[in-house]
């Protein structure tokens, strides 16, 4: 039962323009047009048994719409979404506590396209209540294509946040996942200083890109019980990341906890 557990999609009526900004600003070109259909369709032709959505707040204004789309996918034919929030969001807490009480499972922050460092205390204000009431968190992590010049969330400071957060004893069930396996074109920092926290590492848009070895060197210290099979569809192609993916060499034990294990113990998934 694949599980991917890093995708984006857009309501339609933006989502033509959205991805074509978006192929613009990161110099790439998405593997489809960005809708709910188009999940599906390559969520059918990969074997893809669900979908986790992240969209992400990128100015407070948002808050509402996008969680309301949230709500509206979330639980649809194999779709789990997540919610969203900015940081300079107006009442943080009790915003979480909103996406809670809408039935997602979690949220997405995405330091570049926010416009603020992984380490700002409105941004640990945010993880701590997340911690409190039970939402999982996905950051992006490391150097996004789109914003080279300027990394909000650099493996150091992300580091940071996470000795931060186990001091004051808020990580000892893991609620945390670093996507792009930790800190995107920053692997050696992360095995430094994130390999053995107690955070999961997504593999979106990693598998062809991180050296293969770095990458089971990675899994294997870190632990496959905390590692997340992840596309980032439409950037990545589902059903060739799957299969990149079931070429690795580790072990059956391994590629099933990645695969889906580690994911249905995250979504609650019976």
């Amino acid at each position: 039962m694949p599980i991917d557990f890093h995708t984006h999609i857009f309501p339609e009526k933006i989502a033509e323009k959205t991805i074509s900004f978006l192929e613009k600003q990161g110099n790439t070109t998405a593997f489809h047009h960005g809708c709910l259909s188009d999940l599906k369709q390559s969520m059918c032709q990969s074997g893809i048994d669900y979908s986790v959505v992240l969209p992400v707040v990128t100015k407070p204004s948002q808050f509402e719409t996008i969680n309301s789309f949230a709500q509206s996918i979330n639980l649809h034919d194999g779709i789990f979404s997540f919610g969203g929030i900015h940081p300079k969001n107006d009442n943080l807490e009790q915003k979480l506590d909103y996406i809670k009480s809408l039935g997602l499972k979690g949220i997405k922050l995405h330091p570049d396209y926010q416009g603020c460092y992984i380490d700002d205390p409105d941004y640990l204000k945010t993880l701590r209540h997340c911690a409190k009431i039970g939402l999982l968190v996905t950051i992006h992590a490391g150097i996004d294509i789109g914003f080279r010049t300027d990394v909000h969330c650099p493996v150091h400071k992300t580091a940071k946040v996470l000795d931060i957060l186990e001091s004051e004893g808020l990580m000892q069930n893991p609620f945390i996942i670093l996507a792009h396996l930790g800190g995107s074109e920053q692997w050696d920092a992360v095995e430094e200083q994130i390999v053995g926290h107690n955070v999961f590492l997504d593999l979106a848009f990693v598998l062809g890109l991180v050296p293969s070895d770095q990458l089971i060197r990675i899994i294997n210290n870190h632990s496959a019980e905390r590692i997340l099979f992840a596309t980032d569809s439409p950037w990545k192609s589902q059903k060739e990341d799957l299969n990149n993916f079931l070429s690795l060499p580790l072990t059956q034990e391994q590629k099933e906890l990645i695969l889906d294990k580690n994911a249905k113990r995250l979504l609650n998934i019976k």
